[in-house]
């Protein structure tokens, strides 16, 4: 059975995944960039935006692994994009370009189905009204055997923990406090008994706490 994994995924140290009053000129509301600096100065980053350079310590270390074995992936749909509600406007591709960086199938978590939309680079958005269960199920069939990645954002890691599809969970504690936003961790009251569970603080100041299953569920 593939995995189910999710990677680099940011919070404040008061637990807020992003931050208040999200908009088309603001991804991550209030909060701007602050939750990701330590990402862009990766060389993974600079790849991915196609460019050279970037640290190469500990912090490239661990978000390199973002990529490996994912078949597919899972969002919600407040990371595809600001729109709430039916669909204003079906031209609005996502954030990132014409090419992607994910390079799978991704399917995102909507109220409101929509045609799919196919990108450069192998990238088809795919409109679901579905359970996390019945997500899964479509992105690992999709996925053709490598693992699926939850990309976020924190209603849809909290709705996928609560439901205990997670293998492999990666979070990345800014020294930051936002205040206001969307936290990460509510309803998750003794989570932490599902898995075995690592860290490492880097010099930018991140501390990255690594969640591996300690025992996987019988499907």
């Amino acid at each position: 059975m593939s995995h189910v994994r999710i990677h680099n995924f940011s919070v404040s140290l008061d637990g807020f995944a992003t931050g208040e009053g999200q908009s088309l000129e603001a991804p991550f509301g209030h909060a701007g960039t602050r939750l990701h600096e330590w990402f862009f100065g990766t060389r993974t980053f600079q790849e991915i935006i196609g460019e050279k350079g970037g640290e190469t310590g500990v912090d490239d270390a661990v978000a390199r692994t973002w990529d490996t074995g994912i078949g597919a992936e899972i969002m919600g749909r407040n990371k595809f994009g600001p729109q709430r509600g039916p669909w204003e406007d079906e031209s609005w591709r996502g954030w990132w370009g014409p090419n992607p960086p994910f390079h799978t199938p991704v399917f995102v978590l909507t109220h409101h189905p929509r045609p799919s939309v196919e990108m450069e680079g192998g990238t088809t958005f795919h409109f679901i009204d579905a359970t996390p269960q019945e997500a899964l199920r479509q992105a690992r069939e999709a996925a053709g055997g490598l693992d699926v990645r939850v990309g976020g954002g924190p209603s849809t890691v909290r709705a996928f923990l609560a439901a205990d599809l997670i293998d492999h969970l990666h979070v990345a504690v800014v020294p930051i406090l936002l205040g206001r936003g969307e936290r990460l961790w509510d309803g998750l009251e003794a989570i932490e008994a599902r898995f075995h569970t690592e860290s490492v603080t880097t010099p930018s100041g991140v501390t990255h706490v690594t969640f591996t299953r300690a025992e996987r569920p019988t499907d």
